[in-house]
């Protein structure tokens, strides 16, 4: 908790940045080793369901419009900003929130992660490769796994809001 000007306190904004950047920071790592070991498609085995692979995403989840003519790295780039500002917005309004927060730093982290991907190379960098009997689940990476996480706590957080109203 900070301490207002008026004597009150409101819950710090600090907790959940300092999510978000560990978040980013991890994700920005994975990828720095990756795009150092590994050559564009490169693989390592590791179990009988999971590969270290290196793909590039140009499109966003699932490689939606990853064919497209090369728009879409600047469209992906604003939609990341814009949500990442709006989050931050929602921290602020929202910080003693604590589940909802939590799903709010998740998304800030793994879409920051995300959007500089874009801006640094055109693409995002995943390289988490889960399968099963020649079924390929699509690559994904930290910040991929971030928004997934911090998507099923938003659900849950409004399951629960419902239950207690």
């Amino acid at each position: 908790m900070t301490k207002t000007t008026f004597g009150t306190t409101s819950p710090s904004l600090l907790p959940w940045l300092g999510l978000a950047l560990i978040l980013l920071i991890a994700d920005q790592l994975t990828k720095v080793l990756i795009l150092g070991y590994y050559q564009l498609g490169d693989a390592t085995y590791v179990t009988s369901f999971f590969n270290v692979v290196r793909v590039h995403n140009t499109g966003a989840a699932f490689s939606f419009l990853a064919s497209a003519s090369g728009w879409q790295r600047w469209f992906f780039t604003a939609i990341g900003i814009a949500a990442a500002l709006f989050i931050l917005w929602m921290l602020k309004s929202h910080a003693g929130q604590k589940l909802f927060s939590f799903a709010l730093a998740c998304i800030l982290g793994g879409a920051v992660g995300n959007v500089i991907d874009r801006t640094l190379h055109g693409y995002v960098v995943d390289f988490l490769d889960f399968h099963y009997a020649g079924w390929h689940f699509p690559a994904f990476n930290v910040a991929d796994s971030a928004i997934t996480v911090g998507a099923i706590c938003l659900v849950l957080d409004e399951l629960l809001r419902v239950k207690r109203s």
